[in-house]
């Protein structure tokens, strides 16, 4: 092998390092979390669905909850660092053939929230259109736009990603802090309420569906580690990323929420939000600041969730790429582009589900927002949910296998308070699901959703098995990321 053959091969079985600073890895997991998507989509549904006005405080606790998680999780990224964290936590914590079973959960979650954003850019966006234009195309040729602009993105350099992310999150919170401040300067004729950030304000019937509902606007806080390869100076970049990524997500979405209660009070914000929906925002926003602020606010809706779509493709094809690279999945999956580094076969192959996704929905004239963009993100919730429980137990076993220094704050303790309060909101989810998903009590989806889950982590379980039977030199190089390249075993 020629020593240019070497080298492509080298640099097109690893990701690029040393591209991203903190601020790059905060904007990926922030834009995950997709700030005025939440604030327009996911606080009037989570008052309308359930009827509780202790949204701003869920967010709160749901911020504690994910802070806790974060303590074991990035003390982990410290001593295992893999594109495909959470797969790799539960291989080195709880052994391969776990692993295995988790990378499946990790791969319907992941595609399950990319691919359902590609329901909300059409009725983000035609509003707009018909505004200006006096018309708007259908939603699947709006999101064959946003498709086709985040597959292009996705073969890309990761940093030009990351400053892409950077210039769309920035106007976001701005536009996002503007509505919050017209709100608060436009109070119900009782005053500012501040009722909704008491516990007793959550803690009352429907508390379940409110803390499924929200739940998926922290989506994107663990992807701080998935980008720790590519990260500079990890060991500082990561926990710093991550833990400011958490603080700004909750704080933002907590504040948002009760802001929005302000101009109707608290008794008035479930009617208005059954009402007007995602459009409240918008309209309130209208009504204080005037038509021109709102219609930049639904401008930076539209980016907001191709910004969303940016970061989930990437995460799910270094997701994808982590399995590649190790043979769980065909090696073709762990090459990256010698070019630009990004792991180009798991990009292609988001691009082409989403295609198919768009596709099957189009020709079937099922209701994008609540048929793809509802369901598949409350699915892509609750394996987000699993995840984290499985990647604290991970945590705990293997620092108990192998000490190394860290506190039993950091590796025992914080982890098993989070394993209590994930499994807490995981039975809440199951049993409020039906109105999580607005169908009736006894319809079969409630239950067939979560038990695809099940069927995923029994199919990995006997994938690694054979892995385990037939490919032991796969077998042995499960979870060790970059080490895997060279054929290392652990």
């Amino acid at each position: 092998m020629s020593l240019t053959e070497q080298r492509s091969s080298a640099v097109s079985a690893a990701l690029a390092k040393d591209r991203l600073g903190v601020p790059s890895v905060v904007f990926f997991v922030i834009s995950a979390a997709a700030p005025l998507m939440v604030v327009a989509g996911s606080v009037p549904t989570a008052y309308a669905v359930t009827g509780v006005i202790g949204v701003p405080f869920a967010f709160l606790l749901l911020g504690a909850v994910f802070a806790l998680f974060a303590v074991g999780y990035v003390t982990m990224a410290r001593h295992v660092v893999n594109a495909g964290a959470f797969y790799a936590y539960a291989a080195q914590g709880l052994g391969r053939t776990q692993g295995v079973a988790t990378a499946w959960v990790a791969l319907l979650a992941y595609n399950a929230l990319q691919l359902g954003l590609y329901g909300i850019i059409g009725s983000a966006a035609e509003p707009l259109l018909r505004d200006w234009f006096g018309g708007s195309p259908a939603w699947w040729v709006i999101a064959l736009a946003a498709w086709a602009l985040t597959g292009l993105l996705g073969l890309l350099r990761v940093d030009v990603n990351g400053k892409i992310l950077s210039v769309l999150l920035v106007s976001e919170i701005a536009v996002v802090l503007v509505f919050d401040i017209g709100d608060l300067f436009n109070a119900a004729p009782g005053g500012i309420d501040f009722s909704g950030f008491t516990p007793g304000s959550l803690f009352v019937p429907g508390v379940g569906a409110a803390l499924a509902t929200v739940v998926a606007g922290f989506a994107g806080i663990e992807s701080s580690v998935v980008f720790a390869e590519e990260s500079k100076d990890r060991d500082r970049t990561v926990p710093v990323a991550t833990y400011l990524g958490i603080t700004i997500i909750a704080v933002l979405y907590a504040v948002s929420a009760w802001a929005l209660t302000v101009p109707t009070g608290p008794d008035g914000i479930v009617k208005a939000a059954a009402q007007q929906g995602p459009t409240l925002v918008f309209n309130q926003a209208a009504t204080h600041l005037g038509s021109t602020v709102s219609t930049i606010g639904s401008v930076l809706f539209v980016t907001s969730s191709i910004a969303c779509m940016i970061a989930f493709h990437n995460t799910t094809a270094r997701y994808i790429f982590a399995l590649g690279r190790e043979n769980v999945l065909p090696s073709v999956f762990g090459r990256t582009s010698v070019r630009t580094a990004a792991p180009m076969a798991g990009s292609i192959l988001q691009t082409v589900l989403g295609l198919i996704v768009i596709t099957v929905y189009a020709v079937s004239g099922l209701d994008p927002v609540t048929k793809l963009f509802f369901t598949f993100g409350a699915f892509g919730g609750l394996g987000l949910l699993t995840l984290l429980t499985i990647t604290s137990i991970s945590v705990i076993v293997f620092f108990s296998r192998n000490p190394s220094g860290e506190t039993a704050w950091r590796t025992r303790i914080a982890p098993a308070l989070a394993i209590l309060a994930l499994c807490v909101i995981i039975g809440m989810t199951l049993i409020n699901f039906d109105t999580v998903l607005n169908v009736a009590p006894d319809s079969a989806i409630r239950w067939i959703l979560p038990g695809i889950f099940v069927v995923a982590i029994a199919f990995g379980l006997v994938w690694g098995r054979v892995l385990r039977a037939t490919r032991p030199e796969v077998y042995a190089n499960i979870g060790l990321g970059a080490q895997a390249i060279g054929g290392g075993s652990k």
